[in-house]
């Protein structure tokens, strides 16, 4: 999440993938020569081969492919690993000088075609696939739900199809990747398919600001590693930073315009990640406060509190619910991210003594038992039903979820799940999930990159991830002992949270570096469910082979 009170929260608690593998990047690369002996139409599903790579110098010809019965083909190996690969006798496939890649260009798949075409220097064309060429079609009665693929390479050619264009997308990156790691395809059908369905990266451009072409060129990074979602957490004590027209006082001098957003918002649509907006509330609230000095929270004794508006007064509901109004079509997304998270009020000894004021607006809504408590959660509760007023699905941080009282959390607000360091809120993450919640993975041990490292944070290791953590590793370094409760269906997936806690602590280009590997390492394990297959030194060296 973010903060100054994320400064509390951290205190307290690659270059650009420009997506061109085109001729002259498969003739440096070569063609790497297949290795292993299994019989054809085996099945390797876990297995996966060394990520060392044996290169050749041919050129991209159909001469240069290996002749028929060449022993049965390892799996392709890519980032992250497929998970079912049906090995068969064959020469592979890669582009020819007369491949095209073969779709309806005028249908549903025409961007996926002409994106993969432009990345392997290929021809696209409408109509009847050739032998040579890679095809993308739908299927819409193909198993596997709408991210995974079946990809098929037989009689010289290439076929991804799909449920839906996602999975076919994906699809495409499995060729893109198979064919810088390894030089072809290998010959046999891959079944693919994602674990979880929300996997991603979450940026913190309040408290630091990131340029549109840096956040591009991640989510270029993030679609060739299959990932789905970017959450921008753009409002905070130290910025806000996307244009507004509702509330022009409260944005910073830097600043994404709504049309940088859009750009944004519509490459995340070619590369089928989902952007989803925060604007946390009612604590982190700092731009909004400064422009609004009246909303202040402040106690009996009249301590203001940094960050956390006064929610008795229905002004700073207002000024909430404008934003979000007016920012549901900048993001057509599914989700809306309320935040909810250290609202200071909840972090003093006894805030019924603190604030009088918040107990009689609780009273007065709640009932004469009502609690600030209980005032708390149902602003979490109002902001909920206005993002689905909105048409969105709500989200939250864990710590906004506050037990006991007579108001309740609703139940259809996903979780995500970051820390149990704060005291006052440190609840296990299987209550959650055993009262019939929606959980998202963001365990603050591993996949938070809080620049600076203030309060105890350090950088998250790739090698840490991909060795020790996984989706059920939901708090510090366990997962949670019942394994029934964090399947795919109650664990949504996972998301690597960059936060901006010292924001002069690493340029840019140091972010871009440093959660490279932690990346790769997450869409490792929110794809493919269990142990991963390569070592982390061969891990590593195919990451750097593949430039992701």
């Amino acid at each position: 999440m973010g903060l100054p009170l994320r400064a509390t929260k951290a205190s307290c608690a690659r270059g650009l993938i420009t997506g061109a593998v085109v001729t002259s990047v498969l003739l440096t690369l070569g063609c790497q020569q297949d290795h292993g002996g299994r019989p054809a139409a085996t099945r390797s599903t876990p297995a996966h081969p060394s990520a060392h790579a044996t290169t050749a110098t041919s050129a991209r010809s159909p001469s240069a492919v290996p002749p028929h019965g060449t022993a049965a083909a390892t799996p392709p190996r890519t980032i992250p690993s497929v998970r079912d690969f049906t090995a068969a006798s064959g020469p592979g496939w890669r582009p020819g000088d007369n491949s095209r890649v073969v779709a309806d260009l005028n249908g549903p798949l025409a961007d996926e075609a002409r994106m993969i075409a432009a990345e392997l220097g290929l021809r696209t064309a409408s109509g009847t696939a050739h032998r040579g060429d890679l095809s993308l079609a739908l299927a819409p009665r193909q198993s596997g739900g709408a991210e995974a693929y079946t990809l098929t390479v037989a009689d010289g050619s290439a076929r991804i199809t799909g449920p839906a264009d996602a999975g076919v997308f994906y699809g495409t990156r499995t060729v893109k990747q198979a064919l810088r790691s390894g030089g072809r395809l290998p010959e046999g059908v891959i079944h693919d398919r994602p674990d979880r369905a929300q996997r991603g990266l979450n940026l913190d451009i309040a408290r630091k600001f990131y340029p549109p072409a840096w956040i591009e060129a991640r989510m270029r990074e993030m679609a060739d590693l299959k990932l789905n979602q970017l959450a921008l957490h753009f409002s905070d004590d130290q910025g806000f930073r996307i244009q507004s027209t509702s509330h022009p006082e409260i944005v910073s001098s830097q600043y994404l315009t709504k049309d940088q957003v859009r750009q944004i918002v519509a490459l995340g649509r070619r590369l089928h990640i989902t952007v989803i907006p925060e604007i946390d509330s009612p604590g982190h609230l700092g731009a909004v406060i400064r422009a609004h000095p009246q909303l202040q929270l402040r106690n009996a004794g009249g301590t203001t509190f940094q960050g956390s508006v006064d929610i008795a007064n229905p002004a700073a509901a207002r000024i909430v619910d404008d934003l979000m109004r007016e920012y549901a079509p900048l993001f057509p997304g599914r989700w809306w991210h309320l935040g909810a998270d250290e609202y200071l009020a909840l972090t003093v000894k006894d805030p019924q003594a603190s604030f009088p004021r918040l107990v009689a607006a609780a009273k007065a809504k709640y009932g004469p038992s009502a609690t600030v408590q209980d005032l708390v959660t149902g602003w979490l509760n109002d902001r909920a039903r206005f993002a689905r007023k909105l048409g969105k699905q709500p989200k939250a941080w864990n710590d906004g979820f506050v037990t006991g009282g007579i108001v309740k959390p609703d139940k259809d607000i996903e979780v995500e799940y970051w820390t149990g360091r704060l005291k006052e809120t440190a609840r296990q993450p299987q209550e959650y999930l055993r009262e019939g919640r929606k959980v998202v993975n963001l365990n603050d041990e591993y996949l938070y990159y809080v620049l600076g490292q203030p309060g105890g944070f350090t950088y998250p290791t790739g090698e840490r991830i991909y060795k020790e953590w996984s989706p059920a590793v939901l708090r510090g370094s366990m997962p949670v002992p019942d394994k029934t409760l964090t399947g795919p269906d109650r664990v949504l997936g996972a998301r690597l949270a960059v936060w901006g806690d010292r924001p002069e602590a690493q340029t840019p280009a140091q972010v871009a570096r440093g959660i490279q590997l932690p990346l790769a390492a997450l869409a490792q394990r929110v794809w493919y469910p269990g142990k991963p297959p390569l070592s982390w030194s061969d891990f590593t060296r195919l990451a750097h082979r593949l430039g992701v």
